[in-house]
């Protein structure tokens, strides 16, 4: 069952995944439509399209056999502007309710992008995980600097997308693997969501993730077999929704779900977000050791 309130962009069509890479490499087309027909049964709102570093041709053929296969609206996934380009041109509003792409995604550092917009109105993904300072572009390491690159690339976006609403926009403030978190990354993730969800100039805004990012590295389940993977991954967006998080790049596999307070998983998160260094390592170690 879905989360009530959660809009899942389907991750599985994306060169860095192993066996979706395996069917790229092979010329398995076929292979890869399914991908996007199983995604959109298993209730998928947009589907992912990242071919890696192929040609812009690949990607704007691709979209047009995927758009044969779902009328669910594609999520055009790339930072090179001119594979982006080439996906927004093939894609077609009509064959998919009408809804606008997502572009995901534009950073500080990817202001060429902001041109494609002429190409195909698009919902952008807005990645607040640096921005300019000075001159030169430094990483958003406090949960303030995140507020902030978010709040730069909203301004940008209105600059650069003539009648572009808070709807159309959504900010990823960024997640990081918490299997190595000793710098803080979840507690300046969970404080730059609360400000960006409080400040009435987003409001309507909406906040993403790519949720697979936070439990990389780390096994799926126990020895004992009870799967915890998944349960992290509840408990992050038991804490991020009601921060404003009402979308993630994830799987229509995995059963998220809202957690109570007293869920390991949920104590897990809450340990770490009280902190610090190698002490968060060990409440994440704690809790796969049962």
């Amino acid at each position: 069952m879905a989360i009530e309130g959660l809009t899942i962009i389907g991750e599985s069509i994306n060169d860095s995944v192993p066996s979706t890479k395996a069917l790229f490499e092979a010329g398995d087309i076929p292979g890869i439509l399914e991908l996007a027909r199983s995604q959109d049964a298993g209730g998928a709102a947009y589907i992912d399209v990242n071919v890696g570093s192929r040609s812009p041709e690949f990607m704007a053929d691709l979209v047009v056999q995927i758009q044969q296969v779902t009328r669910k609206p594609l999520s055009i996934d790339t930072p090179d502007p001119v594979i982006a380009k080439a996906g927004l041109a093939a894609y077609q509003a009509d064959l998919a309710g009408s809804e606008k792409p997502i572009l995901n995604s534009i950073t500080v550092a990817r202001e060429q992008m902001w041109e494609l917009y002429a190409v195909r109105p698009f919902r952008p993904i807005l990645l607040a995980t640096e921005l300019a300072a000075d001159g030169r572009h430094i990483p958003a390491r406090t949960a303030e600097q995140t507020y902030q690159a978010a709040k730069a690339l909203v301004a940008a976006a209105r600059t650069h997308c003539p009648g572009i609403t808070n709807d159309d926009l959504i900010i990823d403030p960024g997640i990081a693997p918490i299997a190595g978190d000793t710098e803080g990354n979840l507690k300046r993730l969970v404080t730059a969501m609360e400000r960006i969800h409080a400040d009435p100039d987003l409001a309507g805004i909406h906040m993403s993730v790519g949720l697979s990012n936070f439990t990389v590295m780390l096994p799926s389940k126990r020895k004992d077999g009870t799967p915890v993977k998944s349960a992290l991954e509840s408990a992050f967006l038991t804490i991020a929704m009601p921060r404003g998080l009402d979308m993630i790049i994830g799987s229509v596999k995995r059963k998220y779900e809202l957690l109570p307070e007293d869920h390991p998983a949920m104590q897990c998160l809450r340990a770490v977000l009280q902190a610090d260094g190698f002490e968060a390592l060990m409440h994440v170690r704690n809790f796969y050791a049962g």
